[in-house]
């Protein structure tokens, strides 16, 4: 078989957590659920597993096989998105100051005002804007987060260019892939230090799983860290979470596909339709972000959002009148949801009252379509 750096990523993903058992001949591995491991007679651990928090041959694998989806020198999982996050922030030394971009998920907002305030600072500033990181930077700035698309706007940042200006000032650029996958957008060749993704959404990819993970182009201090911050306090991911997300992760490139194509038909569908006061898709031509997205992006992704004429109680009728699409909060799974944001972030929220953000899954776009049609009429 080819070296693995030389097969196209829908190949390794298809075979992701599928290596052959020595002893039973099986080819997709089996959840290994032991919380320790044997010591030998010389002291050392032969398989060099000691205790699950700090290692798991499961999740080890996952590991594996996300860094090398990422291009990325390692990766390490943990028990949610928010956890992944949390542990990259807390790599920061106290003091430090991070530039978040202002339409940012608002969980990450909130961790900043609550958990971490009083050891980390931040400015929010429109990252999709050229010269407004610059304008952002203090002398004590240690990273620059970055989404995009953002949640739930979809506002586009120029990863490279972020990257330079941010190196030129000695700080890190972490760039929140949970939306894009490492198939759409590759954040790591693009210039970025740290990938973060909820493993929760389109890889796991069914809605049945909580995880995260943060992947490092460079092994050095700050993954360290990372690493350590996950076996010392042990917010992991447990080997079962670990196999299902290795499973989901195989189907990845045909979910993706599919979950795209009928997106960028909603969009130009919604584009079109009198009640709907703007799309946001940077798939559009309209977009202010399309040319970037077209330059750093495989195509503009299976999320989209829009916003309908008439405020919030015209945007909730609408979700209250679709009968495919299911109202929940999250994305990436097979179901096509839809949210009004506003309404889930709650009264320091920064989405526009009108605003349905829209996940697609992986139905016929004419029932989507039809969906949609029925509920703005």
């Amino acid at each position: 078989m080819a070296p693995d750096d030389a097969l196209h990523p829908h190949t390794r993903l298809a075979h992701a957590g599928c290596v052959v058992d020595p002893a039973t001949g099986a080819v997709v591995a089996s959840p290994v659920f032991a919380t320790t491991f044997e010591r030998g007679a010389d002291g050392e651990y032969a398989g060099g597993h000691v205790y699950s928090r700090t290692s798991n041959p499961t999740r080890a694998l996952l590991e594996t096989t996300l860094a090398d989806l990422e291009s990325g020198a390692g990766a390490a999982c943990f028990a949610s998105g928010m956890a992944a996050s949390y542990a990259v922030f807390t790599a920061l030394p106290t003091g430090a100051h991070v530039v978040l971009p202002d339409d940012v998920y608002f969980n990450v907002r909130r961790l900043f005002d609550t958990v971490l305030a009083g050891r980390l600072t931040y400015t929010s500033a429109d990252l999709s804007q050229p010269g407004a990181l610059e304008a952002a930077f203090r002398p004590e700035t240690a990273l620059v987060w970055v989404e995009t698309p953002s949640n739930p706007l979809l506002r586009v940042t120029d990863i490279a260019e972020t990257a330079r200006v941010a190196h030129a000032h000695g700080a890190r650029v972490a760039v929140d892939g949970t939306w894009t996958t490492p198939l759409l957008q590759r954040p790591l060749a693009l210039g970025a230090d740290l990938v973060v993704h909820s493993l929760t959404k389109y890889l796991a990819g069914h809605s049945d799983v909580l995880g995260g993970a943060v992947i490092a182009r460079e092994a050095n201090g700050v993954f360290e860290t990372i690493r350590a911050f996950q076996g010392t306090a042990g917010p992991v991911l447990d080997p079962f979470s670990s196999w299902l997300t290795l499973r989901g992760m195989r189907t990845l490139a045909v979910r993706l596909e599919r979950a795209c194509a009928t997106a960028e038909a909603l969009a130009v569908f919604l584009d079109g339709h009198g009640r709907v006061a703007a799309v946001h898709y940077p798939g559009l031509a309209s977009h202010a972000g399309h040319a970037v997205a077209r330059a750093q992006m495989a195509h503009a992704g299976a999320m989209l959002s829009f916003e309908v004429d008439g405020g919030e109680p015209a945007a909730r009728a609408v979700a209250n009148a679709l009968t495919v699409f299911r109202q929940a909060t999250s994305l990436g799974g097979t179901e096509s949801l839809v949210e009004h944001r506003a309404s889930v972030e709650g009264p320091d929220t920064r989405s526009p009252a009108g605003l349905l953000r829209v996940s697609v899954g992986l139905e016929h776009a004419g029932d989507l379509v039809a969906d949609l049609e029925r509920a703005l009429a």
